[in-house]
């Protein structure tokens, strides 16, 4: 990985704090269970940047990146964006696992499971 893929840019500083602070209630929950290294050891990021890019959670040691789905990803445009950002972020060597918020809640273990398989 290359250190000028990874960094905090001052410019992306204040959006990346104001989407920890507004974090969705899946974000949330989903922190909950990564945060401090909570999943086998793993240490997790939350609204990490990669390049211009700002990711809901990321795994440095594994090149993992993990994203949260709400309603408004439907949508033709943000799901447009979405394909070109994954592959951006998989030219650049990262793996990307998409959940859809409900599934945090209504099917955690079948979420921390896909995780740990990548992560294994």
């Amino acid at each position: 990985m290359r250190k000028d893929q990874v960094k905090n840019v001052s410019y992306l500083t204040s959006t990346r704090k104001e989407l920890r602070n507004k974090a969705t209630p899946a974000e949330a929950a989903l922190w909950q269970l990564l945060k401090n290294s909570q999943l086998d050891g793993y240490k997790f990021r939350r609204q990490a940047s990669i390049e211009n890019y700002i990711v809901d959670f990321f795994c440095p040691s594994r090149k993992l990146v993990i994203e949260l789905d709400g309603q408004v990803h439907h949508h033709p445009a943000v799901a447009e964006n979405d394909m070109h950002r994954d592959e951006r972020l998989k030219d650049l060597g990262y793996t990307i696992l998409r959940f859809e918020n409900k599934d945090v809640f209504n099917l955690t273990e079948w979420v921390l499971g896909e995780i740990r398989k990548y992560l294994r």
